[in-house]
């Protein structure tokens, strides 16, 4: 199961905006997709409310899961998302 930790770029971290832009990518993926503060359960990247219940701020890492066919694929996605300023996205 492909697994990656991911250092959080965007100035507010994933809350409101930057969030709802990564939960829609990772709803577009093939596989399932979870996200966990380090440390912490994991929860559903698809879920808006789960991410944002993360509380994760600009420079938190957080970890990527995926499992099927396609899961590497949708972490490195994900991952490179994760890790720009999303918030500076026109």
């Amino acid at each position: 199961m492909p697994q990656r930790t991911v250092v959080i770029g965007s100035r507010t971290g994933l809350h409101a905006r930057p969030a709802s832009v990564f939960v829609q990518a990772a709803s577009k993926q093939p596989v399932k997709v979870t996200v966990a503060r380090e440390g912490q359960s994991p929860v559903d990247a698809r879920s808006l409310l789960s991410v944002l219940a993360l509380a994760v701020k600009q420079g938190d890492s957080v970890v990527l899961t995926a499992e099927g066919d396609g899961a590497d694929a949708a972490i490195d996605e994900l991952a490179a998302l994760v890790a720009t300023d999303l918030d500076a996205r026109e």
